[in-house]
């Protein structure tokens, strides 16, 4: 019960007091939605990108290990959301955004946090976390990206944009001075580290502002759907994944965790910025950390005590 607690105080609370804030705002200044989104999207996410894949130290045994792990969960979910899509004749536009509910996890401003707490600063379990971030923030603005902008007919300049912009640019460089152990100026890194460290902030005021007017009772089963396949489903077939492939201790733990994180912010903006229901896909985000605060906590405790 104590661990509930902590979980709830330190985490949970905080989280819903920065959504609050973009609630209030919103409804009181009716802010551009739009333009929080891109600042977001174009500045401070390539940002965190820039920073965390400079700063981290990678072990390779374990890095591919988490590559492996996090590429057969993400082809199961996609496989699992793309079953359910068909049987609930989605749209192609409903098609998408359910996939990207279900297929991006907050493995940043929830997840990072979640794995302090729970791993009380422990490096190897941080670095785990910070590679999951790494996967999810590619897979959401590469494919993510991709997918929604082809929802009204794929063009092959979609992909080849994507490689033109800072999100893909930060991920090369990050990842390329961290590999040839570059020095980077403290007038780059120190501004950087400022974006970064603002992004959590941001972003969920950002999603504030994004479910300022929304209504609970426009909840279906779509969005019923999306909630149990992220919340429960995820972390049912990250286990399954982890016993086949004899995964163990802290490694083990610690990606069971981030598998249970709710639906990431970041489908809500790039939803808002392709205006591919949006309001779908804030809404889900909403209600699934609003649930993760008890199935999170649910896991961490299955977590402690299998492992």
């Amino acid at each position: 019960m104590q661990e509930f607690f902590a979980i709830f105080s330190q985490i949970i609370l905080p989280v819903f007091v920065l959504i609050g804030l973009g609630v209030v705002l919103q409804r009181k200044f009716k802010l551009d939605l739009d333009t929080l989104a891109k600042i977001n999207m174009y500045l401070f996410v390539p940002a965190v990108i820039f920073v965390k894949l400079y700063e981290t130290e990678f072990a390779a045994n374990i890095f591919f290990q988490i590559l492996f792990f996090f590429i057969l969960l993400i082809l199961s979910l996609k496989l699992l959301s793309a079953l359910i899509s068909k049987l609930f004749k989605h749209s192609k536009s409903m098609r998408t955004a359910f996939s990207n509910s279900v297929l991006f996890y907050n493995s940043g401003n929830y997840g990072i946090p979640v794995n302090d707490l729970v791993f009380r600063g422990d490096a190897f379990a941080m670095s785990i976390q910070i590679i999951v971030l790494t996967f999810q923030n590619i897979l959401t603005f590469s494919y993510g990206v991709v997918a929604l902008q082809s929802v009204g007919g794929f063009q092959w300049k979609t992909i080849f944009n994507y490689f033109r912009t800072p999100l893909f640019i930060m991920i090369a460089l990050g990842a390329s001075l961290n590999y040839f152990n570059v020095s980077v100026p403290q007038f780059i890194m120190v501004p950087a580290g400022y974006l970064s460290d603002g992004m959590v902030a941001v972003a969920l005021f950002t999603l504030g502002a994004q479910v300022a007017f929304l209504k609970i009772n426009s909840f279906n089963a779509t969005i019923a759907a999306s909630l149990m396949t992220r919340l429960l489903l995820g972390p049912a077939l990250a286990f399954a994944i982890i016993l086949a492939f004899g995964l163990e201790g802290i490694l083990a733990q610690a990606l069971l965790i981030s598998s249970a994180m709710p639906t990431s912010v970041n489908s809500s903006i790039i939803a808002q910025v392709y205006k591919n229901e949006p309001e779908y896909a804030a809404q889900v985000v909403w209600m699934s950390t609003l649930l993760s605060s008890i199935t999170v906590c649910l896991v961490i405790y299955f977590a402690n005590w299998y492992f």
